[in-house]
């Protein structure tokens, strides 16, 4: 199931997409906003969901290591995969960000 700031999201990207290939109007403002915050607002809030994902993880392991009865190996092996997974996610976003920066930077106006 999809979030309605992930369908935010998208619905936002499709409408640049087609305002780039030059499909809408153009003297429209192009609006950076998604949903009710801004797009930095989105990227920090992606930040601390992959933090609090690694910190569960962490957590987690510690406490099967401590051996604590009501932790199961499959549930620290399971959070430690979602915060790996999570964590090259960030990581791809942010290369794409930067070669995305790269590419207007080199831009002729």
């Amino acid at each position: 199931m999809s979030s309605p700031s992930i369908q935010s999201a998208l619905a936002q990207m499709q409408s640049l997409a087609s305002q780039a290939a030059g499909q809408s109007d153009k003297g429209q403002q192009v609006s950076t906003r998604v949903g009710q915050g801004g797009f930095a607002d989105e990227l920090q809030a992606s930040i601390q969901r992959i933090n609090q994902l690694q910190q569960t993880a962490n957590s987690q392991a510690k406490a099967f290591q401590a051996g604590d009865p009501s932790v199961e190996l499959n549930d620290v092996m399971v959070d430690m995969q979602k915060a790996s997974v999570a964590f090259e996610m960030g990581k791809q976003v942010r290369s794409r960000l930067v070669t995305a920066y790269k590419d207007v930077m080199n831009m002729q106006v």
